[in-house]
């Protein structure tokens, strides 16, 4: 019994692992991405060991496509949660009488710059906003306090040089 739960876990930490050591690789972080990979490649090994010493097991098969699949689930909750990476948004006003929400976001220490565009129905303001991934739901929650009919894109972004990412250190 101790066999299938060792092939389940070590999917699921090795599918999470992988997950998270390609979010690295996507942005660059070369070091991150290799030290996870050992792990990940040494827990796989471990795993596909334990499978291949007894194919005529379904059970040791169903264990390590469960671990698969719930390894994926589990790796993209956690790489949510520590939401690695920059983003710039695109954010459409309706009109261009839009002082408060450019002040309100600049004083939430988002860096915001102000293009003016055209409509169907006439002139827009357009919000450019570099930010950190994990502060998205901060922003929208204030430019939907502001009008929640705002069209808002958002891209991930690798920033090169200069621009403005408030850091929060946290104690």
């Amino acid at each position: 019994m101790g066999g299938y739960f060792f092939i389940f876990f070590a999917r699921v930490i090795d599918m999470s692992l992988s997950t998270i050591r390609m979010l690295m690789v996507v942005q660059g972080r070369k070091i991150q991405a290799a030290v996870i990979g050992f792990f990940e490649a040494t827990i796989y090994i471990a795993a596909l060991g334990k499978v291949m010493g007894s194919l005529n097991d379904p059970w040791k098969l169903l264990a390590y496509g469960l671990g698969f699949a719930c390894g994926n689930i589990v790796g993209i909750t956690i790489e949510n949660k520590i939401a690695l990476g920059n983003l710039e948004a695109q954010i459409v006003l309706r009109g261009t009488e839009n002082d408060y929400l450019v002040d309100k976001l600049r004083e939430n220490k988002f860096g915001v710059t102000v293009i003016e565009g055209q409509g169907k129905e006439g002139p827009k303001d357009v919000l450019i906003i570099a930010l950190n991934r994990k502060d998205l739901s901060r922003l929208q929650k204030i430019v939907h306090d502001f009008d929640k009919r705002i069209f808002i894109t958002v891209n991930n972004i690798n920033p090169i040089s200069g621009g403005y990412f408030y850091n929060t250190k946290k104690k």
